[in-house]
């Protein structure tokens, strides 16, 4: 069982940047493959970004990427999303994710590939 807390969000206008954090309980975190996913109001959840275990590889939505970097610390048991440039549609309700992945250098796009959820933290950028 893993638990995820995600923090860091807030409001900011177009261009600045933000870093969020989810922190993971537990003491396998670096078995977990890690992912951002995101949803705006009306709008389905869509992914943001995704990092292995290791955080050797990490692979963005095609909207983010260049602007956003995903990165984890597994001694401190978090996996960050740092948010550059910002855009106003960028505001969004945030998620990270947490799949099992053990030691496989395997990404993961969907949401329903994910095995636990954050409570989300809200991003919103004004114009």
């Amino acid at each position: 069982q893993v638990q995820l807390v995600e923090s860091g969000g807030g409001l900011v206008q177009a261009g600045d940047s933000l870093r969020l954090s989810c922190a993971a309980s537990g003491r396998t975190f670096s078995t977990y493959g890690m992912g951002w996913f995101r949803q705006a109001p009306g709008n389905e959840r869509e992914f943001v970004a995704a990092i292995t275990w290791s955080g050797g590889i990490t692979y963005y939505a095609d909207s983010v990427r260049g602007r956003f970097t995903i990165s984890r610390d597994n001694a401190k048991n978090t996996v960050y999303l740092q948010m550059n440039s910002l855009k106003p549609e960028d505001t969004a309700v945030y998620y990270c994710a947490a799949k099992l992945t053990y030691y496989s250098g395997r990404y993961y796009t969907e949401g329903s590939e994910y095995d636990y959820w954050g409570q989300g933290t809200q991003v919103t950028v004004s114009s």
